[in-house]
């Protein structure tokens, strides 16, 4: 087989999982999973969050299409396309960790970026906890980002219609 296709699967699976992310975090972080991604939007001083867990998550998924993909693990049985599906899954874990929990939350290294797409993930971001509790909020996504005045358009938008309460100056 050529390895144009499992690359083209691999490039569409982290495509994909952004879209994945985005509806994760918006329906069940902020949904039913509030109680695990909670502290994410708290201030503290612990090196893990109960968020992390979901990184777990990403992983069962990842692993559970290396099995399907493995003739070790499946047999004859085994799905090829799950080895590249689940090298796809784990790209976006690390562009993920590196993105959001390093650069935006600066889990791992200190870089503000001055101009470009990096400083527009990091003010998509910070806008996305402009918000008080699991109601509302924008920017869902961690690695596309959109532009932040628009975002600050559909916040101000939730304020008045009552849908989002907004954190003062001081971040409360």
């Amino acid at each position: 087989m050529s390895v144009i296709v499992p690359a083209l699967i691999v490039l569409a699976t982290v495509v994909a999982m952004e879209g994945v992310a985005w509806a994760s975090h918006k329906y069940v972080m902020h949904g039913f999973g509030w109680a695990w991604h909670r502290d994410h939007h708290e201030p503290h001083d612990r090196m893990l969050e109960k968020n992390d867990r979901f990184a777990l998550v990403g992983a069962g998924l990842s692993i559970a299409m290396f099995a399907l993909g493995s003739p070790l693990v499946m047999g004859e049985g085994a799905w090829w396309p799950g080895t590249w599906i689940g090298l796809g899954v784990l790209v976006y874990g690390v562009i993920y960790t590196l993105v959001h929990d390093g650069l935006v939350h600066q889990r791992y290294f200190k870089w503000v970026p001055k101009r470009g797409y990096a400083r527009r993930l990091v003010q998509a971001h910070k806008l996305h906890h402009a918000t008080v509790g699991k109601e509302g909020g924008v920017s869902f996504g961690f690695v596309f980002a959109r532009d932040p005045a628009r975002l600050k358009t559909e916040l101000k938008r939730q304020r008045e219609a009552g849908l989002a309460t907004l954190r003062d100056s001081a971040g409360r």
